[in-house]
């Protein structure tokens, strides 16, 4: 009797584009379209017109993305902590296997805790009067040394020594290295401009930080902040994130920079603007001095040509000549009259 063994059934082997393409079927099949509420963070507005974003609560997070046919249809400009509702469809990103939501409505819920906070303290500062332009101290027109305040690796601390160094070389630049995101970051940056003010190194203080989520940011929004920034008695120039980005230490500061390179440029004059102007100067002072000179000069010549004049020797050399020339008259008269009495003589013979 043939004794036949029978073989366990083959399993299919997937490619990884073969799962996620089924991963994806399984995602958009089970949920179709869904509602769900959460704060936009990490939002992105390409020129392509789509829309890439973030949706959390506070205990997790989720990939959005919103294409351009459903965002030209919103009725407001989504912003990084509104608090939205939106409708769409679980989905998968197949070349890279995200998990994410293809958004195509969207309405606002209310403001996210992050924002809401961000307006409590800055309504609860501006009452407090520290965002009063007759607070804000004038920046030294030549700093005899900058402070720079910001993570000693990051892109911000680059741009600004770029610029300095390309502006006004020869200022020296100190830097603070601190935290700029995080928990400990607010207490860094709380001993770095307290620190700064005491050694009194400097003469100006940067703080800056790259750009990021509200977020990432949100170290310069904290009220302790805030505060050591209206303390300082050296001015400071806030550069946080990029140009669209608002923080409450922005608003504190004596002078807020859209970015770390332009708060560079603020901070220090151009160094060949000044070096044409004292040449210019230079110049001007030689043509004026060569001119005073010549003038002296002239005066100096009339004032000795009149000495001279004015001179015993030349009084002398004057009435010398008068002299000899009373002589020379005296002579002819005593000539003329002993001529003239020859001739009556020898007349009368």
């Amino acid at each position: 009797m043939d004794l036949v063994t029978a073989s366990a059934p083959k399993r299919k082997i997937y490619s990884v584009s073969e799962l996620n393409r089924e991963t994806k079927y399984l995602l958009s099949e089970h949920f179709s379209f869904i509602q769900i509420e959460g704060e936009i963070s990490n939002l992105s507005k390409p020129s392509s017109g789509h829309i890439y974003f973030s949706l959390k609560d506070n205990k997790a997070q989720v990939r959005c993305a919103m294409f351009k046919s459903q965002s030209r249809r919103l009725k407001f400009d989504p912003q990084n902590g509104e608090h939205v509702i939106i409708s769409a469809q679980v989905s998968l990103y197949e070349a890279r296997g995200d998990y994410q939501l293809i958004a195509d409505k969207m309405q606002q819920a209310g403001t996210g805790d992050l924002q809401l906070a961000f307006e409590q303290l800055k309504n609860k500062l501006l009452k407090e009067g520290l965002f009063e332009a007759n607070l804000k101290k004038p920046l030294p027109l030549i700093p005899e040394q900058i402070a720079v305040i910001t993570s000693a690796t990051g892109a911000a601390v680059h741009d600004i020594l770029t610029v300095l160094k390309r502006r006004f070389p020869s200022i020296p630049v100190v830097i603070y290295p601190t935290a700029v995101q995080g928990e400990a970051a607010k207490f860094e940056i709380v001993k770095a401009l307290e620190t700064a003010n005491q050694l009194k190194q400097a003469d100006l203080i940067i703080l800056a930080r790259g750009g990021g989520s509200l977020e990432d940011l949100w170290t310069f929004n904290e009220e302790c902040v805030a505060r050591a920034i209206a303390k300082s008695k050296l001015p400071v120039i806030s550069a946080i994130g990029h140009e669209v980005d608002f923080t409450i230490a922005d608003f504190v500061a004596d002078l807020r920079a859209p970015t770390p390179s332009v708060a560079a440029e603020h901070a220090v004059p151009n160094q060949q603007t000044w070096i044409n102007q004292f040449q210019s100067l230079e110049s001007r002072f030689q043509h004026q001095i060569h001119q005073k000179l010549s003038q002296t000069q002239q005066s100096i010549n009339w004032l000795e040509k009149s000495l001279k004049q004015q001179h015993p020797s030349q009084q002398i050399q004057r009435h010398a000549q008068a002299l000899d020339g009373l002589e020379f008259r005296l002579k002819q008269v005593i000539q003329s009259a002993i001529k003239k009495n020859q001739d009556l003589i020898a007349n009368r013979n």
